[in-house]
């Protein structure tokens, strides 16, 4: 096996443009979901407004998700990129709009919100279709020896926006408010449309164009559910999304738990993302292709267990640290699951598998806003976070019995037969 190159990735030009259009994109996505939680908090003050956010971007991302990766898969995946850029920065030029009228006091707090859930929900069709084109389109831009790598660098990117974003979102809240802060978000969303186009238009692999929809959308559920590593993979990382987080609700925290406002709002956000792209940086020195199951059970229940301390924290600093290492495990847990599914799925079939993935994991994000806020609604916010974790450590548990596959995966004869070819 050659000597591994921590920086092998960033070697490509394609893909050092692909990272900065991801982190312009995500940066933006961040700072947009803190504006977009603080101010329906703030102009309702109800827990269950925030699940009711989750549930506008779920519906549509999870049952768009099957279409959108038959579509990827038989569209040019940079221009379909450019696409949905464009289509986004229509969302946060709509919300930009809809709070100058907050400012103006021009319509009702009814219909602003109102307003604000329909973006939400055009976003979520965009993210049943952003999901798998990046998927896709980041297997053409590097070798397959080097996917692990690339996997890596792009959760790394995704998680450090994600970082700043949320962040920088918080303070901008404080700073200059709401409306200026979307612009800004606006702005940004422009310039990565401009950077997207230095990416060069790609051959599209998949074969079966005349396939219809029906056999399509079949062929890829099979492949995903036929595969027991694959399925225990994205299953994993759904429970602990779905169950175990608690972003959603961060808001309740920081304002009537924790009383740390928007700053802290910001804070608790951040420090959840700088756990993971420390962990994930790490990861491109030290390979987890070795013992590559273990190490995802492992990262999910830590996972778990960090999230039961966090719920139970009345104080800001043990909430910051439990969240910091819910965020390393996490890291350790999203490097895994992209290797696995980079590295297990037939070039043709990125799309559909991307978009599986996205049913699973990406509107798992938004079910579980949803089942934040009810739970929260219900039995406390720090009540539904303990419960959600202990459900995470219970999957994880009957997993690692259940699943052997799984448990005993290694990806290190991947690796080498993919060098081998190359």
């Amino acid at each position: 096996m050659a000597k591994h190159d921590p920086y092998a990735a960033l070697r490509f030009r394609e893909f050092n443009i692909f990272l900065l259009v991801r982190f312009a994109l995500i940066f933006a996505w961040s700072m947009q979901f803190v504006v977009i939680e603080w101010q329906v908090y703030s102009l309702t003050n109800n827990e269950l407004s925030l699940g009711i956010i989750g549930a506008c971007e779920f519906i549509p991302a999870f049952f768009m998700a099957p279409f959108a990766g038959h579509i990827v898969d038989r569209k040019e995946k940079r221009n379909l990129f450019a696409l949905l850029i464009v289509l986004f920065s229509l969302i946060s030029f709509g919300l930009f709009w809809l709070t100058t009228e907050t400012i103006e006091n021009s319509w009702e707090t009814s219909q602003i919100v109102l307003g604000i859930y329909c973006l939400v929900f055009f976003g979520g069709l965009l993210r049943a279709f952003f999901s798998p084109t990046v998927f896709s389109l980041v297997a053409l831009l590097v070798p397959k020896s080097i996917y692990p790598n690339a996997a890596t660098w792009s959760s790394s990117t995704w998680k450090g926006a994600a970082v700043t974003g949320a962040l920088i979102g918080g303070f901008l809240i404080a700073g200059i408010g709401v409306n200026y802060t979307l612009g800004i978000i606006f702005l940004l969303v422009m310039v990565a449309l401009l950077i997207v186009f230095f990416i060069k238009r790609k051959p599209i692999l998949n074969k079966k164009i005349g396939e219809s929809v029906k056999e399509s959308l079949k062929s890829g559920l099979q492949f995903v559910f036929n595969d027991k590593v694959i399925l225990g993979a994205l299953t994993l990382d759904m429970i602990s999304v779905l169950f175990g987080g608690a972003v959603a609700i961060f808001a309740v925290f920081a304002k009537d738990i924790l009383d740390a406002g928007p700053k802290g709002f910001g804070i608790l956000n951040a420090a959840l993302s700088s756990g993971s792209i420390i962990t994930m940086l790490a990861t491109t020195y030290i390979p987890i292709t070795k013992n590559t199951g273990k190490k995802l059970l492992v990262s999910v229940f830590g996972f778990g267990i960090c999230m039961i301390i966090f719920g139970a924290s009345k104080l800001m600093w043990l909430s910051v640290i439990a969240l910091f290492m819910a965020g390393v495990f996490d890291g350790i847990s999203m490097v895994v699951r992209q290797t696995i599914l980079q590295l297990k799925t037939p070039d043709e079939m990125r799309g559909r598998v991307g978009a599986v993935n996205s049913m699973f994991v990406g509107s798992s994000n938004e079910l579980g806003a949803l089942e934040s806020g009810i739970a929260a609604r219900i039995f406390g916010a720090p009540l539904a976070v303990m419960l959600g974790g202990t459900v995470t450590l219970i999957v994880v548990t009957v997993m690692n019995f259940r699943n052997r596959p799984l448990r005993e995966l290694d990806l290190t004869n991947d690796i080498e037969a993919h060098e081998k070819v190359e």
